[in-house]
This record gives structure tokens, C-alpha cells and sequence, in this order.
């Protein structure tokens, strides 16, 4: 990638509206820390701020979750799974559901990635702190699926979203973060994410400024949810590799029958863990976390923007900042 001003216009980006991005930032979106806009796969706005740069790796919270779907969709094309149909507590023999638990049986990995799994709970307002006080997550998780709800209705997850993590370690043999360093991260530059177990489950060690490499639950499961620290530069790469795809130099790293579906629009404009839009006849779809981290793809406009956070409640949406101002600017 090549972040030089010249590059950009000759590759048609007007460099004088995007050079008005730094003013915009700074008066409307002060918790920025980094935002990376790369088009064709080279950089063409790239800024860091509170002290923050490009080495800076910084907690996405549920940008994870694309993450983990990308992870997911390799396991499957690698055989470790056998298919997105398959039925959850299959990955789980020893867990015995009581007999009254309803649907949990017929939950399957497909619903899960589209939030389509039935909880109890109102949708937007998943207990997750009783989550993270368990000394078992995953049994947490799969404890709460299927009690109430409606198989097939939308209803945001974090525990559904930890259960595919340990799915990943029950199929592979590896954390989350293992799999994702050797099959993913690694593949296409972006940084590997060492190991920091978490020994103290706090708030600040799960979701504030103790958060590093990939949180780690109790049982050394990394958080299927949140919980993952990227540069910006990391986001902007696994954004471009949906771009392209799934290819990388020539190499498959995720099959694009995967990118397809994960980004495929539908009525709750959510796939695989990507949020999917379309306006005025332009499709993007976004990873994004709390606090305003995103990685927004365009594919009309070949164009990638990654935007790192930090934490606050009701942060200004970032999709009027990239509407407004970056895709304007690629759009010669």
C-alpha cells in the first residue's frame, strides 16, 4: 500500500477534498485515533491522533466479529467443519440440555453468524456481564440459546458469537487466535496477535485500556465477540482481502462463495457478521465495533476505510464521515 498524495491522484482521487478530512475529524469525531482509506489497494488518507500511530494496536471491540466469521468461513473450506448447516451442539457432545430446552437442539452455525439464534433476552440488551462473571463461558452461552425466543428472528449475540470461537478450537484444535495467526493474519501482513492471557477478569482487562492481543476467557478460549486489538493498517488489509475476494497474491485465502454470502444484502441488512447497506445504488458493508470502529467496504468504488476508536457510549456514526467526505473523493 502507498499512502503518497501523488499516487492518489493519479489515481483519481481528488487529494483536496480528502486533505479537508484532518478539519472534519478533529471538529466531529475527536475519538478518532486512526482512520486508514485505501483505494485499489494502495493508501491514499491515512492519520493518526491522541497520540496514537500506525504501530498502535488498539481494541476494536465487535469488529472481532468479522474476524471470527472470516475464520469460520475458512474452516469450512479447509474441511475442519463440514458445513455452515451444521448444528451447534454437535461441537459439544458432553453438554446434555435440560429437556425443556426448546430449540436449542436445532441451532445451527448459519444462524449464529446471521444473529438469527433464539435468546431470551431483549434484543440489544444481552446481559454480557453475566457472561464474563462465569467461570464458563461457553457453557454460559450455550446455557441461554434456545430458552425463548424465535429461531430465525434477528437478535444481536455476543454469547452466540463466543460459541463460534469455541467451535473453532473444538474443529481445529487451535484458540481462535492461533487458527486466525496461521491462516489468516499472517497470509495477507497483517500483524500477528500474540499471546497476553487475561488472569484478571475485570472490566478493564475485557473491555478497557488492560485490553491487549486477543482477550482470552477462563478457559483460554479467545472472546468469540470483541476483544481483538488491530492497527488500523490490520483493518484496512482483512478489508482488503474481502475486496479482492478472498485472493491474495495470487493465493486463496477465503473462498469467494464465503465473501458473497457474508455480504449478500437481506432484510436485516446483517450476513456473516458484516453489517450490509445500500444507498442511492451503492452496496457497502462494515465490520464495526463500539465506540466507532469500522471497516467499511465499497466495492463500486474499490475502496476500503478502516477506522480505529477509542471508547464512548453513542459515538457519532462514522457512515456520514466515509458518505460525506471519503467516497466523494474517490469518486472521479
Amino acid at each position: 500500500m502507498n499512502r503518497n498524495f501523488e499516487a492518489a491522484a493519479a489515481k483519481g482521487v481528488n487529494v483536496e477534498k480528502l486533505s479537508s478530512l484532518d478539519s472534519v475529524i478533529k471538529s466531529g469525531y475527536s475519538t478518532i485515533n486512526g482512520i486508514v482509506a485505501a483505494r485499489n489497494g494502495s493508501i491514499v488518507y491515512e492519520n493518526y491522533y491522541n497520540g496514537f500511530g500506525p504501530d498502535t494496536a488498539q481494541h476494536v471491540a465487535s469488529v472481532t466479529k468479522s474476524i471470527m466469521s472470516a475464520l469460520i468461513g475458512i474452516a469450512i473450506d479447509n474441511k475442519y467443519i463440514e458445513s455452515i448447516d451444521a448444528k451447534v451442539l454437535d461441537f459439544f457432545p458432553e453438554y446434555v440440555p435440560n429437556a425443556d430446552a426448546g430449540v436449542k437442539r436445532e441451532v445451527t452455525i448459519r444462524h449464529l453468524l446471521t444473529m438469527t439464534a433464539p435468546y431470551a433476552f431483549e434484543n440489544w440488551r444481552e446481559p454480557l456481564d453475566q457472561m464474563c462473571m462465569s467461570p464458563d463461558w461457553t457453557r454460559y452461552a450455550l446455557d441461554i440459546m434456545g430458552l425463548n425466543g424465535t429461531l430465525g428472528a434477528f437478535k444481536y449475540s455476543t454469547a452466540g458469537a463466543h460459541l463460534l470461537s469455541a467451535i473453532i478450537t473444538r474443529a481445529t484444535g487451535k484458540s481462535a487466535r492461533e487458527f486466525a495467526n496461521e491462516r489468516l493474519f499472517g497470509a495477507v501482513g497483517m500483524r500477528e496477535i500474540p499471546d497476553e492471557p487475561v488472569t484478571s477478569f475485570g472490566f478493564d482487562q475485557l473491555f478497557g485500556s488492560e485490553v491487549k492481543g486477543w482477550v482470552n476467557d477462563p478457559h483460554n478460549h479467545s472472546a468469540g465477540g470483541w476483544g481483538l486489538t488491530l492497527t488500523p493498517r490490520d483493518m484496512a488489509l482483512f478489508g482488503q482481502l474481502y475486496l479482492n475476494c478472498g485472493e491474495w497474491k495470487g493465493q486463496t485465502i477465503i473462498s469467494r462463495s464465503w465473501i458473497d454470502e457474508s455480504t449478500a444484502l437481506n432484510a436485516n441488512q446483517y450476513g456473516y457478521m458484516w453489517w450490509v447497506r445500500e444507498e442511492n445504488g451503492m452496496l457497502a458493508y462494515s465490520a464495526m465495533g463500539d465506540g466507532g470502529n469500522v471497516i467499511c467496504c465499497v466495492p463500486d468504488k474499490a475502496l476500503v476505510v478502516a477506522i480505529a476508536s477509542g471508547f464512548l457510549p453513542n459515538a457519532p456514526d462514522r457512515w456520514p464521515l466515509i458518505r460525506d467526505w471519503i467516497i466523494p473523493a474517490v469518486a472521479q
